[in-house]
């Protein structure tokens, strides 16, 4: 069966563009993917930062995923309201999102939360919060294992680790080793980097076993080192972008066979001189964090190049003589999918190429109720 026209929409002309469309067989296409390449589902802890959709996580739960991760309240919010078991706020809280944060563990009692620290004050601060409303906080250590954004250096945590251990209000269940600087497009080379990264992490598990302390958990990897962290068999994975997928892993990473379920519908509108399209989709459409060149690629138009990107405008050169006419529909896919879900408030979705209803991005907002 020739499935190469997927994302046509055959009621396109009823859609004001731009606009997100959804494909949800895909996304349940993707989720059995997801936990057909680990060997038990309870190792999967898939990160919502790309969906922000009560629908998608439903779906997830639905399959019999119950930890996840979140970078912000209102994702985690989105949690408590589907009822998700477990949710790690993938972030340290500080200051009033820390007030937050706590007020989120006593609202929805049915989802277990937990957070980040990566240093001892933030553990104080955390520890002091949690006693003064009555609770227990579990925590996990992030680690800096080459991202060099947030985490302690593995060599150094276990300190932090002993030291927050001795603090009450907040237990310390595991680490976090997020490898989020490895996309390496040549598969042996992300190995190596993963494993080498993944080491420090696995050292200081061992560390804090032989101080007498319980074995953390680790919680590792993204979406271009899950199906490595997989092959593990004691450890938690957070891909996210697999949910969705985007042009941008469909280069780097062949290997993992999810389904592009996200497109952008664009229509062009001007044809500023005899070789350039103008389409309407613009910085406030699509991620606008990469070149240009990789932001967005056409699935019916793949020979389209963009040459000028403006907040609501892309224009793109195509070959004098082309045929494109303003009304044109354009489907494209997103290099970067999830700073790419945060522009929509909802996304329109598609079965047997018409569309059926919308999922609304609930967690794209800064808050929902807390």
């Amino acid at each position: 069966m020739d499935d190469s026209n997927w994302y046509i929409i055959d009621d396109v002309d009823k859609l004001d563009t731009p606009a997100l469309v959804i494909y949800p067989e895909r996304v349940k296409q993707n989720i059995s993917i997801l936990k057909s390449m680990i060997d038990d589902v309870s190792r999967l802890r898939p990160h919502v930062k790309t969906n922000k959709c009560r629908e998608v996580c439903t779906l997830m739960i639905d399959a019999g995923i119950t930890k996840f991760k979140c970078a912000t309240i209102a994702e985690a919010e989105m949690l408590g309201l589907c009822k998700a078991p477990d949710a790690l706020l993938a972030y340290q809280p500080i200051g009033p999102k820390l007030e937050r944060f706590v007020k989120l563990i006593k609202t929805y009692p049915d989802t277990q939360y937990s957070c980040l620290i990566d240093n001892i004050a933030a553990a104080k601060h955390i520890s002091k919060a949690a006693l003064e409303n009555g609770i227990i906080i579990p925590i996990y250590i992030d680690l800096n294992v080459g991202q060099n954004r947030t985490g302690i250096v593995p060599s150094k945590a276990l300190s932090l680790y002993t030291e927050s251990q001795r603090l009450k209000g907040i237990t310390i269940v595991g680490l976090h080793a997020y490898d989020g600087h490895i996309h390496d497009a040549e598969m042996e080379s992300r190995i190596k980097r993963c494993n080498e990264a993944f080491e420090k992490a696995r050292q200081l598990q061992q560390d804090i076993k032989s101080a007498g302390y319980a074995e953390p958990v680790i919680v590792a990897g993204g979406s271009p080192t899950f199906p490595i962290h997989a092959k593990r068999e004691d450890i938690e994975c957070s891909p996210g972008t697999f949910i969705y997928w985007d042009r941008g892993y469909l280069l780097i990473c062949p290997e993992q066979p999810f389904l592009p379920a996200a497109v952008i519908i664009s229509r062009a509108i001007s044809l500023p001189d005899a070789s350039k399209i103008c389409l309407d989709v613009g910085h406030k459409s699509v991620s606008a964090e990469n070149e240009l060149a990789k932001r967005i690629w056409f699935l019916n138009a793949p020979e389209l190049i963009p040459v000028a990107h403006s907040e609501e405008h892309l224009v793109v050169e195509a070959v004098e003589g082309h045929t494109y006419k303003p009304g044109d529909v354009l489907y494209g896919l997103p290099y970067h999918v999830c700073p790419t879900v945060a522009l929509y408030e909802r996304a329109i979705t598609i079965k047997d190429n018409y569309i059926v209803g919308e999922w609304m991005n609930v967690a794209r907002d800064r808050k929902i109720n807390i």
